[in-house]
């Protein structure tokens, strides 16, 4: 069809439309179109629609004389008064609903919509009806949720009542505010109407993805979100969801690289009202189905590989990167997936990557009050404002926090007046976590409980600066900012690699200028994501100790495979961090627990003897292949098999720590064959932690059985001056800079070096002292591995020592 006969139609297919109709059937219907067209036929199914074009909705407003009233009704608004936005948005609102729809207009949509049922084999087939504003989905403004959506519309005169609604949604409070507030004036933005058949998730699952990161911009995720029901209340946030993330570059190579899956409340669903006079309700999931995931693995990939084709497509047809944001939907009678609409991302899209703000939080101590899911990486401090309806809205005033059980659209204009916002429910990718990152304000969603613990009055310090966890503490505490401008950094003359334990800042550390990851603990993910000692996993049915069985029972979620509890979250985490800095080296250390830290952790002090001196006691290497540890290192050797073969990634090596002799090491490379993690093959590199005297001494013979070795200073210094660094007594003699650590650190780096084998440090000591970092790259040390906060000033010295 011409351009010129599309701008004077009332009615289109999805066929005949594509991206450059925005103008007359808006940014949703003109990407539908797009995909339909170009996608479909590679197997990305969307179901069929048709869209009343905006056209039609100006020919509308316009003939009947509705428009001058409504510029009448909304002259000299402020969006700010909220009392007068919402008495001015329903006196324009009822102008509409109150007007009929042209006789014309109402017979396209009938034969359309005949046609459709048609299609279906049905005489009213079931229709989605969505707004399509004509200045939605752009580059630099969201729109979302800012009009209507009605679901489960059947019949010929519901779906012309449905349709007439979206017309005057165009001008709901949040609408009519976020245009304003957008500079868009009210006669440039349309209404067009999408109709689409129905996808029956609410027999199965729906919700929504990005291919990015929605928090940290990083590009190589994909971010899925999913709920049982209809999409509806992932997008409200009217759940807490599943959650998946699926790493991009290894899953176009046929992996299978499910990063993670993090399990939702998913407390209910919607679901069709069968006979009950309403469209649709919410009923309980039952306990059984909350404890599992929402999609099968199958479904994540086939997911993740349509967000990624969608991306690719349109980055294509802008000539840009272009991540996006889509919302998907699985038919329970037939078990298909399929997408229901794809916008741009509209936040990280527009960052410089050059600019990295960090915040810094000193909690001195505090506890936090509740904790949920960070949005954004800022802290922001104020006092509580607790929110239940609509109708409390105009008590909020400007910087206070606010905190609700979800917000909903309507409190958009409130929301931009909010220093930082809290909710009950809701995940990563519903729309206040979407509104609350374009307003670059921290929001913390999914706390379960923040109605009850927060009260309007209080102080408090919301913090989204620790990861995925955002947290929110009493009183306002002190914070600071650091700004960095990555541009034109200067080189340095060695390898600069970072520590990292956390994998939920993996994504946002990758941004720091790296060649890599020295040293990814173990110890941080057995604490936080585990928690429970492997053995107490291994062995559950012989612990006695009811508390301690409930316990674990509670944490693993009730499923039988308590082993496989342990090998998911470690590969969980390891894969988190190596996929961020892939495909730069990711060298993971194996457990270094002391056995006093093992007994610490859940069900571990039946496993675990009792030391006078846990530092050079039952540690490290000698574990791997002792009768008490065994089969819990097995568990580790699992879960980093699964993070190389099954997700692809093969830029993680593995680091041994406390090796006390050459036949320690190759007893341990012997248990690491026995679960296919041979040295050497399938490019498999294992280090080697540099950290007693005896590896030192005999480096020339550890270097045949390593690839490389890692400086660990802190113990190398502990054990060459013979001091206990948990003593607080002899604590002030204990320096990295002592002439004997050293000489030692000099002369292994030479014995390695000559050996052609790499070597790195990984200790603190570089961190804490540029002068000692320049001292190691004189040695002609192939690495450094640093704290993330020092790595831009340690490389600032290094060129000020050059």
């Amino acid at each position: 069809m011409s351009s010129q006969l599309k701008h004077q139609a009332s009615v289109l297919w999805f066929s005949e439309l594509g991206i450059s109709d925005v103008p007359i059937v808006g940014g949703k219907n003109a990407s539908l179109g797009e995909m339909y067209q170009a996608l479909r036929p590679e197997g990305i199914r969307i179901p069929n629609g048709f869209a009343v074009t905006a056209t039609a909705y100006h020919a509308f407003i316009e003939d009947s004389g509705v428009a001058s009233r409504l510029r009448d009704i909304l002259v000299d608004l402020d969006t700010r008064n909220i009392a007068d936005l919402q008495r001015r948005g329903r006196a324009a609102r009822q102008a509409i609903l109150e007007t009929p729809l042209p006789k014309a207009l109402e017979a396209s949509i009938l034969k359309a919509y005949r046609a459709l049922s048609e299609e279906a084999g049905e005489e009213f087939v079931d229709v989605a009806v969505r707004s399509s504003a004509t200045a939605e989905d752009l580059p630099d403004a969201s729109f979302a949720g800012q009009q209507e959506t009605y679901l489960n519309i059947r019949g010929e005169l519901p779906l012309l009542e449905a349709c007439r609604r979206c017309f005057a949604s165009l001008y709901t409070d949040r609408a009519i505010s976020y245009r304003v507030d957008k500079g868009f004036g009210e006669t440039r933005v349309g209404l067009s109407v999408c109709i689409q058949r129905m996808v029956r998730s609410d027999l199965a699952s729906a919700g929504v993805m990005f291919s990015i990161d929605t928090e940290t911009g990083f590009r190589d995720a994909v971010l899925i979100n999913a709920a049982y029901g209809l999409g509806e209340n992932v997008v409200a946030g009217s759940v807490n969801p599943d959650e998946f993330y699926v790493f991009k570059p290894t899953l176009q190579k046929g992996y299978r690289p499910i990063l993670r899956k993090r399990l939702g409340a998913k407390e209910q669903k919607l679901v069709y009202d069968e006979g009950g006079g309403r469209l649709t309700r919410n009923v309980p999931v039952s306990e059984a189905d909350r404890r599992k995931f929402s999609l099968d693995d199958d479904d994540i990939l086939l997911l993740a590989q349509w967000a990624c084709r969608i991306e690719s497509y349109y980055s294509g047809k802008r000539g840009v990167h272009s991540p996006m944001d889509m919302e998907w939907g699985k038919d329970g009678r037939t078990g298909e997936l399929f997408i229901l609409q794809a916008r741009p991302e509209t936040v990280h899209s527009r960052k410089s990557l050059n600019l990295i703000e960090t915040y810094h939080l000193d909690p001195r101590g505090s506890e936090p009050l509740v904790e949920g899911r960070s949005i954004g990486s800022k802290v922001a401090g104020g006092k509580v404002r607790v929110i239940h309806s609509v109708a409390e809205l105009d008590q909020f005033r400007q910087g206070e926090i606010l905190v609700a059980d979800r917000t909903d659209p309507d409190w958009e204009p409130t929301m931009k007046m909010a220093s930082a916002i809290v909710t009950n429910r809701g995940g990563r990718t519903c729309h206040a976590a979407i509104i609350s990152r374009e307003l670059g304000v921290p929001a913390v969603v999914g706390t379960e409980r923040a109605t009850e613990r927060l009260e309007t009055g209080m102080d408090v310090t919301v913090s989204c600066a620790q990861g995925d966890v955002g947290l929110v503490y009493d009183g306002i505490l002190p914070f600071e900012v650091d700004h960095q401008n990555l541009e034109a950094l200067p080189e340095v003359p060695v390898r600069i690699m970072m520590n990292v334990g956390n994998p939920e800042e993996a994504f946002r550390l990758s941004f720091i200028p790296n060649d890599g990851v020295g040293l990814a603990r173990e110890e941080f993910i057995i604490t936080n994501s585990i928690r429970i000692h492997p053995r107490a996993l291994l062995e559950f049915e012989e612990i006695e100790d009811q508390n301690v069985r409930a316990e674990i029972d509670e944490l693993t979620g009730g499923v039988p495979d308590k082993p496989g509890f342990f090998v998911d979250r470690l590969a969980e985490g390891v894969a988190m961090i190596a996929a961020a800095f892939y495909p730069k080296d990711v060298i993971v250390r194996m457990s270094d627990f002391k056995s006093n830290e093992y007994a610490n952790l859940i069900g571990g002090r039946s496993f675990e003897p009792v030391e006078e001196n846990p530092m050079i006691g039952f540690r490290g290497a000698s574990r791997y292949y002792d009768p008490r540890y065994r089969a819990a290192f097995h568990l580790e050797l699992k879960a980093l098999r699964r993070v190389r073969e099954e997700m692809g990634l093969l830029n993680l090596k593995l680091m041994i720590p406390f090796c006390r002799t050459v036949e320690e090491g190759r007893r341990v490379l012997d248990e690491m064959a026995q679960e296919g993690l041979v040295r050497g093959v399938n490019g498999l590199e294992v280090y080697v932690m540099c950290e007693i005297p005896s590896n030192v001494i005999l480096a020339r013979s550890f270097a045949e059985i390593f690839d490389g070795f890692s400086i660990g200073s802190n113990d190398l210094t502990q054990l060459i001056l013979g001091i206990d660094r948990d003593s607080e007594i002899v604590a002030h003699l204990f320096d990295e800079r002592n002439p004997a650590v050293m000489e030692s650190i000099a002369n292994v780096i030479r014995e390695v070096k000559d050996q052609g084998k790499k070597i790195g440090i990984c200790g603190q000591a570089p961190s804490d002292y540029p002068e000692f970092a320049q001292f190691l790259v004189n040695c002609g040390i192939d690495s450094l591995s640093l704290n993330p906060d020092a790595v831009l000033k340690t490389r600032e010295a290094l060129v000020k020592c050059i």
